[in-house]
């Protein structure tokens, strides 16, 4: 039987989780590292991508935000 994943939390330092990984759950989308319950969400691990992840969100809301802009020649012509 092979051995339970840890987390990979702070992996190779003094501080490294030594809790089991979840299966299901336990992987960052992001970063794709294995984590338990503690770690899993991106803010709990200092997830590495997460900055680019909230980057690519405002652009994206920006852009929706922007293309629906009401636009006051529209509004009067009516």
């Amino acid at each position: 039987m092979p051995a339970k994943k840890r987390c990979q939390f702070q992996i190779g330092t003094d501080s490294q989780c030594s809790s089991a990984a979840l299966r299901i759950v336990g992987e960052c989308p992001l970063c794709r590292a294995q984590l338990c319950g503690s770690h899993r969400l991106p803010e709990h691990h200092e997830c590495s991508k997460l900055e680019d992840c909230r980057q690519q969100a405002f652009e994206r809301n920006k852009s929706k935000l922007e293309s629906e802009r009401t636009i006051a020649p529209k509004i009067a012509a009516s």
